[in-house]
C-alpha cells in the first residue's frame, strides 16, 4: 500500500479523506497539531475503518518535526496538504494567524518535501481565490480578483507559492489545486462530521446546533444582496464527495497522468444554493424548525458564488452524487450522535 501524508488529517475535510483513501487501498497518515480539531476523531476513525490510523501530533509549520515524521514513515508516495485555518470572518479579525499558518505550513512542506524525494502534492485551496467573480458560474479560467478576506489571500498567496516552486528549474514536484466550494454533511455512520470548537464559523454546524438547542437562534448575515432570495448564494458540496475528489486527484499524480506541473480544478455541485435554501432544506430533512433572524451582512462575504465543475467532470472524472437534502440530513445525524 502506497502512504499518503495528511496534514490537517484529523480535521473536517481530512478525517473524510483519510476514510477514503484508506477504503480505496492507501496507507494514510494523518499530521494534525489539534489546534482546531479533537482527538476523539481518531477513534471515529478507528470505528470505521477497524484500526488505527498512524497520526503524528505536530504543527505542520515546524520543519525539524515534520522532517521526523517523513523520515519515520519513510517511502511517502504523496501529501494531501489541508492543514490551515479557515474561517473567513475570523481571518478578518486575526489576519496574523492566518498568514503565519496558512502560508506558514505549505513553505516548511514544499521545503521538507523533496529533501525525502516526495514529489506529489494535493493543496487544499478555495473557491475564495475568485474574490467577488464578475460572472458565475466560475470556471478554472476566471480571472482572481483581489480577495474578500484574509483566508482568502492566504489561499491565493499559496496558489501563486505553487506555481513558483514549480516554474524552478531543479523542481520536480507535481501538484494539484483543488479549489473547494463549500464542504457540508458528514460520514454516514455518523462517527466523523463537522466538530467546529467554540462558536461555528460555518453555516451547517450554525444550524444543527441551534436546532439541538446549543445556541438560540441562528443568524442570517444580510438578506439584500442581489440573489433570488437577498440571501448569500453558495455550492455546497457533500463532504464524503469532497473526499473522493481527492482521492482522484492522488491516484492521478501516482499514475503520472497530470498533463501540467500545475492543475487545478473546481470541486462543487455546479449549481447554488441561498442560505434561506439551505434552512429551509434542513428543516424538511431534520423535521426541525429553526430559530433564525436576519442581521447585518458579514465583512469578507462575497453576495454569490457557484462552480462550473465541468473540468472535474471530463478530465478527473469526478462528479458529485449527494444531493442538498441528503447532506444536510447526514448533518443532522452526527449533530443527535454528538448529543448536547
Amino acid at each position: 500500500m502506497k502512504k499518503i501524508l495528511v496534514t490537517g488529517g484529523a480535521g473536517y475535510i481530512g478525517s473524510h479523506t483519510v476514510v477514503e483513501l484508506a477504503q480505496a487501498g492507501y496507507e494514510p497518515v494523518i499530521v494534525d497539531d489539534f489546534s482546531n480539531s479533537k482527538e476523539s476523531v481518531l477513534a471515529g476513525l478507528r470505528a470505521i475503518l477497524g484500526r488505527d490510523v498512524p497520526c503524528h501530533h505536530i504543527d505542520c509549520g515546524d520543519a525539524g518535526a515534520l522532517r521526523q515524521v517523513f523520515q519515520k514513515e519513510g517511502n511517502i508516495a504523496g501529501v494531501i496538504h489541508f492543514a490551515a485555518f479557515k474561517a473567513v470572518g475570523e481571518s478578518v479579525q486575526k489576519p496574523l494567524a492566518y498568514f503565519h499558518n496558512n502560508v506558514g505550513s505549505l513553505l516548511t512542506l514544499l521545503q521538507v518535501m523533496p529533501e525525502f524525494g516526495v514529489e506529489n502534492l494535493v493543496f487544499s485551496s478555495s473557491c475564495t481565490v475568485y474574490g467577488n467573480p464578475d460572472a458565475l458560474p466560475v470556471t478554472e479560467a476566471t480571472p482572481t480578483k483581489p480577495a474578500t478576506s484574509p483566508y482568502g489571500r492566504t489561499k491565493q498567496m499559496c496558489e501563486d507559492i505553487v506555481h513558483d516552486v514549480a516554474g524552478a528549474s531543479s523542481n520536480k514536484l507535481r501538484t494539484i489545486l483543488l479549489r473547494y466550494f463549500n464542504p457540508i454533511g458528514a460520514h454516514e455512520s455518523a462517527k466523523i462530521g463537522e466538530l467546529p470548537l467554540g462558536t461555528p464559523n460555518n453555516l451547517v454546524p450554525f444550524i444543527t446546533q441551534t436546532a439541538a438547542g446549543i445556541r438560540e437562534k441562528l443568524t442570517i448575515f444580510g438578506n439584500d444582496y442581489d440573489t433570488p432570495d437577498g440571501t448569500n448564494v453558495r455550492d455546497y458540496i457533500h463532504v464524503v464527495d469532497l473526499a473522493k475528489a481527492h482521492i482522484v486527484a492522488v491516484q492521478r499524480l501516482l499514475d503520472k497522468k497530470a498533463a501540467e506541473t500545475v492543475e487545478t480544478f473546481n470541486v462543487g455541485t455546479g449549481h447554488g444554493n441561498t442560505v434561506l435554501e439551505v434552512v429551509q432544506t434542513f428543516e424538511k430533512a431534520s423535521g426541525q424548525k429553526l430559530n433564525y433572524a436576519i442581521g447585518p451582512r458579514r465583512p469578507g462575504d462575497v453576495p454569490a458564488i457557484y462552480a462550473d465543475a465541468t473540468k472535474a467532470e471530463t478530465v478527473l472524472g469526478f462528479k458529485t452524487t449527494t444531493s442538498l437534502f441528503d447532506s444536510l440530513a447526514s448533518a443532522w445525524k452526527w449533530q443527535l450522535s454528538l448529543g448536547k
